[in-house]
This record gives C-alpha cells, structure tokens and sequence, in this order.
C-alpha cells in the first residue's frame, strides 16, 4: 500500500511530505497491549493555550504530527478546535478545513490516528479516511447524533467528563464528592451510547482534568482513578501541561511556569497513571512520556524488562 512517510535521510526536521515509500498502516489492532499508550497532541487550531496556534498551516500540523509519530507517539490527537477555558467555538466546515487534509496525510504515513471534535459531521467525515478514533470532550453536552454514529460505525470513542462548554466549564466545578460524581455522571453518558447500540468494547473512559474541575479536586480524580477504573472500560488521562500543573509548580511569589515548562510534571503523572495500568495517556512532549510508561511497565513486570532487554 503507498503512502506518505519518511525514509533514510529524512526525519522530523525535513519536509513531512520529501519521499513517498511503501508502508503498511497500523491500525488499533497493531498497538501495544502491554503497557499504557502515549496519544500525542496535535492543535490545529490559532489560539491553543500550548503552542499560540503554531500548527495552524496544514503542511506545519502535517510536519508536527510526523514529528510526534517518529518520537514514539502511538496515537496522534488532531483537533481543530480550542477547549481551553473561555475560547470561542468553531463551526464544523472550518475545522474539517483545518483537520481532515491532516488526518488524511497521517493516516496515509501509516499513524493511528483520533480527531478530537464534538461535531458529528466532522467525526463521520474523519472517520471515512480510515480507522479513526473519535475523541469527544463535550462530555454531558454531545450532540444528540453521536451515539447513533459511533453504534453504526463501530468506532473506537472516548468519552469524556465535562460539564457545560468552553465559555461556561469554570462556573460548574461544584460537587459533593468529585469521584463519585464524575463516575455517575460518566456512566449516565455511558449508558446513552449502550442503549444506542455502541458496544462497550468501543468506550474508553477520561475523567475530564482541567474541564469543569477546579484545582485540587484534578488531584483528587488522579488520586481515585482505581474507582473510575471499576467501571469497566479503558482509562485515558489527559493532564498534559494543564493549569492545576502550573500551580503545582508556582514559585514563591505566585508566578506560574509556561505550559512546556510543566512537562516534567506531566512525566511524573504519566508514570504514576501507568502504575495504575491506565489505557492511554494524552500529551504535548511525547519522548518523556514514552519513557515514563516503559519504566512503569518493568517496575510492573520486571520480567517482561528483563525479557525485553534481552531480545
């Protein structure tokens, strides 16, 4: 099968698109079982809270998702809309403009690949370049249709915990007990896509930090993910250079580190999630990640390290 991907000489500081070899895509079915999986994060959009927008060109977002998929990443995460607190909306003929030429070239340089949108009509549309996972934030506010398109696509969705949107999230951070009411109001949305047809086995579960949760309360979900983990389903955890990690490391007079200044934090949640056996983990800087669920996994399995190292 053609498709678009680097050869020798080339790498993550070359065009993206330099040479065209044959490569043989992977699909969900090729990615590793025995250890946590490293999505990385691919903005498409002009106002990220993590990059300003430097992916906005599709050529550039083409060349930083190859980058991501030569630095180990097993799933790239593209959207083309930014959830950060207070962003605007943006309808779904532009961020298919912005996302789908993106999916199509990673899909064909042979990456798994998840859009991150609420929109229907951009996830059925991302869904017929290939085998794609969609990966919805909208949490207790999804349009009424998705249920419907994940039950008759068979696709792979992650589900995620929010309340209200981007301009309201911060306002809906009340709860008697953060946990417990994260895992019913989950298992509600989760329901609604069982009594649509979904199959559970196409559910992945992410407890939301930083959407609709104030500070300590993303701890409290980091530190109860064995009770979000009874339900069943895959866990994914995105904290990635989020702003409860930017508290965590303010200095003295308050000031907080820029979001790339927070992914040793980052690395460190990693490896704590991946001790906890999660699915996957959502990140910005995919190599410490990456390192961080092959030191778990052996800390886990110090036989399959010493199996490994012997190969």
């Amino acid at each position: 099968m053609d498709s678009m991907a680097a050869s020798t000489g080339t790498g993550p500081n070359t065009g993206p698109m330099t040479v065209i070899r044959k490569i043989r895509r992977r699909t969900l079915a090729d990615l590793p079982t025995d250890r946590t999986l490293v999505m990385g994060v691919l903005n498409v959009t002009d106002n990220s809270f993590s990059d300003g927008g430097a992916y906005l060109d599709t050529d550039a977002a083409i060349e930083q998702g190859l980058r991501l998929l030569y630095s180990g990443a097993d799933i790239i995460d593209v959207g083309g809309e930014s959830t950060r607190p207070g962003a605007g909306a943006v309808d779904a003929v532009t961020e298919q403009n912005r996302v789908l030429p993106v999916i199509e070239a990673l899909v064909k340089a042979g990456a798994v690949v998840s859009v991150d949108t609420m929109h229907v009509a951009t996830a059925e549309a991302a869904l017929k370049l290939g085998e794609v996972i969609v990966n919805d934030v909208s949490g207790l506010n999804h349009e009424p249709e998705m249920p419907e398109l994940i039950a008759r696509t068979g696709a792979t969705y992650i589900l995620m915990h929010n309340r209200g949107d981007a301009r309201t999230m911060d306002s809906l951070t009340d709860y008697e007990d953060v946990v417990e009411d994260v895992v019913r109001e989950l298992s509600e949305v989760r329901d609604t896509f069982l009594a649509a047809g979904a199959k559970p086995e196409q559910l992945i579960l992410d407890p939301g930090l930083g959407f609709s949760k104030a500070g300590a309360q993303n701890w409290e979900l980091l530190h109860g993910l064995d009770r979000l983990q009874s339900l069943g389903l895959p866990v994914l955890v995105a904290a990635s250079r989020k702003r409860f990690l930017g508290t965590l490391l303010a200095s003295e007079s308050g000031a907080e580190p820029s979001p790339a200044d927070r992914d040793h934090a980052t690395a460190a949640v990693t490896a704590l999630s991946a001790l906890h056996r999660v699915w996957g983990v959502r990140v910005h800087t995919v190599e410490p990640s990456l390192h961080a669920v092959k030191a778990a996994r052996a800390w886990l399995d110090p036989g399959a390290a010493a199996r490994q190292a012997g190969a």
